[in-house]
């Protein structure tokens, strides 16, 4: 056993895991008072069923030997038997399996919490909480294995995706967007004003998120070596890039640098150099996250043209984000990688998982609703969904005179959108 390296994918398991409650807050500052509880739950809850899945079955679907066609792992490992503290991953040398598997397991619990903030303040707890065992059932532990496993179709085709742009982040955000078309519109959608209850907390979870994405990517090189050095570096320049560009489109756009646009502008950034930070130098991590940065600004607004309800972004951040670092690895690769070869084979990656997903997760979310119900009802989603299925509020309004609901003056006309968010001046 590697006892450094052993020890660094340990640490970076930990800073992933801080990654979901990150995100929580994140996610829970851009909802309405009424919503932001649920919101939290909603990320949270992942992190409880997916780790009793990853034992049961999880781990073995997505790195167990493949069962053939690089589609999915076999069975050897469920209740992760045959696996003890000595298994290494490298044969004589390496770190121990259950290292691996806690790092990967923390990549299978933040994913589905990323969808989480498309479906925000109009869906059923329990009815989530099915829909995320099921979705990483059939979705996200597949594509795991077609990704990251020595046998799976896309690491044999020579895909680039060090860190998750395909099965993290593509994956979420068209599987949120599949959610959307099911589950439907917030009440007042596009007539009520909807925006951030909190900013503080929106800028307390990307800090989070920006702290854990260095045990999400240098973690990934599974080794303390430079590779990991790379990728860390390329993280924080990327991300300050897109931070940057996104206020730069936001300000000569609708004529303000906003708190939410900086924080999103970030989190574009950390979602676009993920697949491809251990490929690029440093100037090409500058030049995605400039790039993320603008485009994803841009493409926020899109569900207002074309009419989905992402509540939070998941769309334009996650999903274009993904698509944006997974093909320009293909174009800026270093050491010869990359050319248009290599752009095919990071194209055939990106749309084989946006396809696969979308259709899956289409599927599977109507099967929730014709089973047990997806949407809240109509009562439940005015009066807010903290109270209704959490019997709890974020907030005690009662010595101010206001409602445990979240109806008060203080979250009368808060949205939980990136581009509500620049209009505020109209707004007000």
């Amino acid at each position: 056993m590697n006892g450094a390296d052993t020890a660094f994918v340990l640490i970076s398991a930990a800073l992933v895991m801080l990654m979901t409650p990150g995100l929580a807050f994140f996610y829970g500052g851009m909802v309405r008072v009424k919503s932001a509880l649920n919101m939290l739950m909603m990320s949270m809850i992942s992190l409880g069923v997916v780790s009793v899945l990853w034992v049961l079955y999880g781990y073995s679907l997505a790195f167990g030997d493949d069962i053939g066609g690089g589609v999915l792992g076999n069975f050897d490992h469920i209740g992760l038997k045959g696996i003890t503290a000595d298994t290494l991953t490298g044969g004589k040398t390496g770190i121990p399996v259950f290292a691996f598997a806690l790092f990967q397991l923390m990549f299978a619990v933040l994913t589905p919490a990323l969808m989480s903030g498309a479906l925000a303040d109009r869906v059923k707890f329990s009815a989530w909480t099915l829909f995320i065992a099921l979705w990483v059932t059939v979705v996200y532990f597949p594509i795991a294995h077609w990704v990251w496993s020595p046998g799976g179709w896309l690491f044999k085709l020579g895909v680039i995706d060090f860190a998750g742009g395909t099965a993290v982040h593509i994956n979420a955000g068209i599987g949120g967007l599949a959610a959307v078309l099911v589950v439907g519109k917030r009440i007042g959608f596009k007539k009520d004003p909807m925006r951030p209850h909190s900013l503080p907390l929106v800028v307390l979870g990307a800090g989070l998120l920006w702290f854990g994405w260095f045990g999400f990517n240098a973690g990934s090189a599974l080794a303390a070596n430079g590779t990991a050095a790379l990728m860390a570096f390329n993280t924080q320049i990327a991300t300050a890039a897109a931070m940057i560009g996104w206020l730069a489109y936001e300000r000569i756009r609708h004529g303000a640098f906003t708190t939410l646009g900086g924080a999103s502008g970030a989190v574009a950034g950390l979602v676009a150099i993920t697949p491809s930070g251990a490929n690029v130098n440093p100037f090409g991590a500058l030049l995605i996250g400039v790039v993320a940065g603008v485009v994803c600004s841009w493409a926020v607004s899109l569900k207002y043209k074309l009419g989905y309800d992402d509540s939070l972004d998941v769309v334009g951040v996650h999903l274009v984000g993904g698509v944006i670092g997974t093909l320009l690895v293909g174009v800026l690769a270093i050491d010869g990688v990359g050319g248009m070869s290599q752009l095919g084979k990071q194209a055939v990656g990106a749309f084989s998982v946006m396809g696969y997903s979308f259709v899956v997760s289409l599927i599977l979310a109507l099967i929730v609703k014709k089973t047990i119900g997806f949407r809240a009802s109509e009562d439940d989603e005015t009066s807010g969904v903290d109270m209704a299925y959490h019997a709890e509020s974020a907030y005690d309004f009662s010595a101010l005179g206001g409602s445990p609901s979240g109806r008060s003056s203080v979250a009368a006309g808060q949205d939980g959108t990136i581009a509500s968010a620049t209009t505020k001046k109209v707004d007000a």
